[in-house]
């Protein structure tokens, strides 16, 4: 079977939903510059046409992956059974032993899509910069909310947690960072141990175990 015939018989309504899927592969493995539209039609087994009929541009791609993978992710943590738990720190611990469970796949199988194409194009894209701010906001709000029940239950003069959230994102997207120039992905199962230490001090929560 030819690469034409094949492409050809993508299932109506399949080949936008095979780009983007195709995108998310691919961009966490060679970033958002290093992935061609050719690229993008030979992963998804689609014609150029088909790519073009569904987005006017890569751009318009990346936006449409970004914003995806916000919704895809967002709910994951949403669904998880550790939003359940009557504590809400144990639901950030819960979130944070998650985190380290993502660590286990492969580099690019944990590196945030967000994360990874916003250091390409902050100053390129403004349409991609603002569709990975609006990711990144997700995952900052998904811990807030914990985090917040949290603070409202104990006194910690001069802290917040929307600036405890964004500490979080920090060290989640400082240690895939590190993890990826590493090619190892200690480095972020480092700092996801000691962003636990630094809230269970922060809390007088000692650690269990």
């Amino acid at each position: 079977m030819t690469e034409s015939v094949a492409k050809a018989r993508v299932p109506r309504g399949e080949a936008r939903a095979r780009l983007i899927e195709a995108a998310r592969s691919l961009v966490r493995h060679r970033g958002f510059a290093g992935t061609s539209v050719d690229d993008l039609c030979a992963a998804a087994g689609v014609t150029k046409g088909a790519f073009f009929h569904h987005f006017p541009s890569k751009e318009a791609l990346g936006v449409a992956l970004i914003d995806d993978w916000t919704a895809m992710t967002g709910a994951m943590f949403a669904a998880h059974p550790y939003n359940a738990s009557p504590d809400p720190l144990d639901r950030v611990f819960a979130y944070l032993d998650l985190r380290r469970e993502l660590l286990g796949q492969p580099i690019p199988d944990f590196a945030c899509v967000a994360g990874t194409t916003v250091q390409e194009a902050f100053e390129t894209s403004p349409p991609i910069r603002e569709a990975a701010g609006r990711s990144i906001a997700s995952g900052v709000e998904h811990v807030r909310s914990h985090l917040a029940e949290a603070l409202a239950g104990s006194s910690v003069p001069g802290v917040t947690a929307d600036g405890l959230a964004r500490l979080v994102q920090v060290a989640v997207q400082g240690g895939i960072i590190l993890a990826k120039a590493a090619n190892d992905p200690a480095p972020a199962r480092e700092a996801f141990d000691h962003l636990e230490r630094y809230l269970r001090l922060l809390f007088n929560r000692p650690a269990t175990v």
